[in-house]
């Protein structure tokens, strides 16, 4: 009888990324090699302004008269801000024992891996090296959608583009597909390569979760660019599920409610 697992195929988590400048953007796929064990994930949720007092002349504390903001206790104009924080652990071993058929492992270990992760941090284009050689700045003033730097050698203020990180989904299996900005990554190199390039370690990464209001100000308008349409849609998608799972929580409920009757 031919043997088989009964262990479950497990989904890869993976951080998608859409940063092709093209009518379709093509994504760049980084699979976590090994899900993480733990995921921790934290909403806030908007505040109104705290309130004030004051003391008068002989000690009392008075309430000062709340604003227009600080009335609004229960008001909740945003979705709540959604982060999330897990360690990807990076290991070249087992591509390193087979180098013919891993030659990018053979060469650099994992730091393929770990400069894919890092390019999520940065706005795509052209080298910024190229960019900051090309003249001397004296003074920096912000204005509308661009930077404007004065004092250059030739005297004629320069503009520059502004740029935006890429949009990324996080994948977590069917329930959780979410676009997210990178907002903190911290890189642990544990073993290396002869040649110095880590063949293991561990990527420490937080990320925030784009809602509706941010993939505005990214476009301009949720429905220009096909990769902000595909982060709305996801967000949309994710959040629909968010709803029906709470909904069939109340299956629950009646079943608590029924518990407490006496019997």
């Amino acid at each position: 009888m031919t043997g088989y697992s009964r262990s479950p195929t497990i989904l890869k988590g993976a951080l998608i990324y859409f940063g092709a400048p093209m009518l379709i953007p093509i994504p760049n796929i980084i699979i976590f090699q090994y899900n993480p064990e733990t995921m921790s994930r934290t909403l806030k949720p908007w505040q109104p302004p705290t309130r004030e007092v004051s003391v008068n002349d002989e000690g009392r504390i008075q309430r000062a008269a709340l604003t227009n903001e600080q009335k609004l206790a229960l008001s909740q104009p945003y979705d709540p801000e959604e982060t999330f924080s897990l360690e990807l652990m990076l290991d070249a071993t087992d591509a390193l024992e087979k180098p013919e058929t891993h030659p990018v492992a053979f060469i650099s270990g994992v730091a393929d891996r770990i400069a894919a992760i890092e390019m999520l941090m940065y706005p795509p284009g052209d080298s910024l090296l190229g960019g900051l050689l090309g003249s001397v700045s004296g003074s920096v003033s912000i204005s509308g959608g661009g930077v404007s730097i004065g004092g250059s050698l030739d005297g004629v203020a320069e503009s520059l583009e502004r740029k935006q990180v890429p949009i990324v989904l996080f994948f977590w299996g069917p329930g959780r597909i979410v676009p997210v900005r990178v907002t903190s990554l911290s890189i642990e190199e544990q073993q290396y390569s002869p040649i110095l390039y880590p063949t293991r370690a561990k990527a420490t990464i937080g990320l925030r979760v784009l809602d509706l209001d941010d993939l505005v100000k990214v476009s301009g308008d949720p429905a220009s660019g096909a990769a902000v349409e595909i982060a709305t849609a996801c967000y949309k998608f994710t959040r629909g599920q968010k709803e029906v799972l709470a909904t069939a929580n109340l299956a629950n409920s009646v079943e608590s409610i029924i518990g407490m009757l006496p019997i």
